[in-house]
């Protein structure tokens, strides 16, 4: 245990210098995401782009997460500070951000959670969500609370459009910048920026936050409630997106008192009827299978909102019912919400479904779970999607 020790403090002296010399831009076009860093200074980086010593920096970045000094010393004193997460905030979003709130208030610091649209209900459970600011409703408080702040982090988005009309208005405020995030290719919108795609979720990326921080006393139950939701939510309860880490995560925060069968049972056994009805409807009359690309679709109309009272949160998870299938490896959730039409794609094994999005709808996310919108019609929509399957049918048919 000394000599690890001692590597890991010579690792992570060896990244704090080279950092001191790596400009951001050049950094995130040189490696894949890193998972720590301060880049400061505007010298060119001193590795060729993609060499092996630019890739071996990025992998210790991934197993020691080296908060810089300053960054420390920044969080150690009481500071106005905004949490910020996406639109149509998910488990992810919501336990990340509340966290975060709740481990930043052990050290003084006067913290609000914003995001720009309400959350699902089912996560109305968690320590201090009743407090949350929702920029679609509280626009003008959500201004107020933000000209105060001085400090903003970021959570599980790394582009200011995921934030709508709130990221146009932060981008412009003084004050520092943290991002953690684990989702692919993060703009330059942070000074302190924690990308990680391998991870399970950034509520993985905020436990490891507070261990780097050497602060895993300040980890009590209500934070650990908080980081489970959102591992359990994005591993979808530990069957997909997972590593070793997160299960000694998980078993860590089961030891510090974090009730896990209570944190399931609040999350997956809160359906209502109607819930159960829709879920009825998809299966029967609005679910598609497609043999030949091994893949099935679920499609639901404005009319099937109406009828079924459809609200923020009642569809998530219906996609993963296609998945059940042994046969089927691409499934997709199609749907005609008031304003836009969404897609979820989620997907088996090698199959790229963020790729998919980004290529085809402008989308993104992770690589077996991804969503993206389409400002056309329904059926355009629906159309546009199964005119791409012959593209990916070597792969989905392997």
């Amino acid at each position: 245990m000394r000599i690890f020790n001692g590597l890991k403090n010579k690792i992570s002296n060896a990244i704090q210098t080279l950092r001191s010399s790596v400009s951001l831009p050049a950094f995130l076009a040189s490696t894949p995401p890193c998972s720590v860093s301060k880049y400061v200074g505007r010298r060119p980086l001193p590795y060729r782009a993609g060499s092996k010593a630019c890739r071996c920096i990025a992998r210790i970045c991934r197993l020691f997460m080296v908060i810089p000094s300053a960054l420390k010393e920044l969080l150690h004193y009481p500071h106005n500070v905004a949490v910020i997460s996406h639109r149509n905030p998910d488990g992810d979003a919501i336990g990340s951000s509340l966290a975060m709130q709740h481990y930043l208030e052990q050290y003084g610091h006067t913290v609000h959670v914003l995001f720009p649209s309400e959350y699902p209900e089912e996560f109305g459970f968690l320590p201090a969500s009743e407090d949350i600011l929702i920029w679609d409703i509280h626009t003008e408080e959500c201004r107020q609370v933000l000209n105060r702040k001085n400090v903003f982090i970021f959570l599980d988005f790394n582009a200011l459009n995921r934030i709508d009309k709130m990221g146009e208005y932060v981008k412009d405020l003084p004050g520092k910048r943290i991002l953690i995030d684990h989702h692919l290719y993060p703009d330059p919108i942070a000074d302190y920026v924690f990308s990680e795609p391998e991870a399970s979720s950034t509520c993985e990326l905020v436990y490891r936050f507070i261990e780097a921080m050497g602060d895993m006393q300040k980890l009590n139950p209500t934070v650990g409630k908080c980081i489970y939701t959102g591992i359990v939510t994005d591993t979808g309860s530990f069957k997909h997106a997972t590593n070793s880490r997160v299960f000694r995560i998980a078993a860590d925060l089961i030891d510090r008192g974090m009730d896990d069968t209570d944190v399931q049972d609040k999350i997956f056994n809160s359906n209502k009827i109607k819930n159960l009805r829709l879920l009825g409807h998809c299966l029967i009359n609005r679910m598609e299978y497609l043999p030949e690309y091994r893949t099935a679709y679920i499609w639901l109309t404005r009319k099937d909102y109406e009828t079924f009272d459809i609200q923020r949160g009642d569809t998530e998870g219906i996609v993963n019912y296609l998945l059940t299938v042994r046969d089927v490896r691409l499934a997709a959730f199609i749907h005609n919400q008031p304003n836009i039409v969404k897609l979820s794609l989620r997907s088996k094994g090698d199959i790229d479904v963020q790729e998919i999005c980004r290529t085809h709808f402008n989308g993104g996310g992770h690589k077996n779970a991804a969503g993206a919108y389409s400002h056309t019609s329904l059926k355009a929509t629906i159309d546009k999607f199964l005119s791409i399957l012959p593209l990916y049918r070597d792969v989905l048919t392997r």
